[in-house]
C-alpha cells in the first residue's frame, strides 16, 4: 500500500529533526529529505508549528505501534532476568539505527513541548502492551503502587537512553537489573 503524502512528509521531518536538530527542521529541508519538489511541505503544512505537530503525531504513532508489537510478542515475564533482558533489548534498539534517530527526534520534541503545550498533550505517555507487560510483572510480584512503580521504572530506563544518546555508550544489563530490583523492593 503506498504511503500517503502527509505521512511521507512527517516521516521525512522526523529524519530531518534527528539529523539536523530543531533549527534544521524547515519546510525546505523536509522537501529535500522526502525527495519532493520545493514547496510541497508548505502546501501540506503551512506553518512550522503545523509541521511540528504532524511530526510529533507520527512519532507517537510509530512508537505506539512498536510498543504494541513488542508487548504482543512478549510472553508473560517469569522473573526479573527476563524483564531485565527485555528492557536491555529495548534500550539497544532505541540507541541504534532507526531507533536512535527516532529517539533523537523524540527528545528534541519533548524539550520543545516545554514551550508548546499542544505538543505536550500529544507526547503524554500512552497505554500499550509493553507497558502492560511490565505492570503485570510487577503486580504478580505483589509490588505496592504498581502503576507508580511501572512509570518510575520506565522513566528511569528512558533516562538511561537519553543519557547514552547525549554522552555515548550503551546501557548495561547491570544498570537495568538495578532498576528492576529497585522496582521490586
Amino acid at each position: 500500500m503506498p504511503i500517503d503524502r502527509r505521512t511521507l512528509l512527517a516521516d521525512a521531518a522526523i529524519g530531518v529533526l534527528a539529523d539536523a536538530g530543531m533549527r534544521g527542521l524547515t519546510h525546505r529541508a523536509v522537501d529535500r529529505a522526502a525527495g519532493l519538489p520545493s514547496g510541497t511541505t508548505s502546501a501540506y503544512y503551512r506553518t512550522r508549528q503545523a509541521l511540528l505537530i504532524a511530526l510529533v503525531r507520527r512519532l507517537v504513532a510509530l512508537d505506539q505501534a512498536e510498543l504494541e508489537e513488542i508487548g504482543g510478542r512478549t510472553p508473560p515475564l517469569r522473573n526479573a532476568s527476563e524483564l531485565t533482558a527485555g528492557l536491555v533489548a529495548f534500550t539497544e534498539h532505541r540507541l541504534a539505527g532507526e531507533g536512535r534517530r527516532r529517539s533523537l527526534a523524540r527528545y528534541a520534541c519533548a524539550i520543545e513541548s516545554v514551550h508548546h503545550p499542544e505538543l505536550c498533550e500529544i507526547l503524554v505517555p500512552r497505554e500499550n502492551l509493553a507497558r502492560q507487560a511490565v505492570r503485570d510483572f510487577l503486580a504478580a510480584r505483589g509490588v505496592a503502587d504498581v502503576e507508580e512503580r511501572t512509570v518510575t521504572l520506565l522513566t528511569c530506563v528512558d533516562g538511561l537512553v537519553f543519557d547514552r544518546l547525549v554522552n555515548g555508550g550503551s546501557v548495561s544489563g547491570q544498570e537495568i537489573h538495578g532498576l528492576v530490583a529497585a522496582a521490586l523492593r
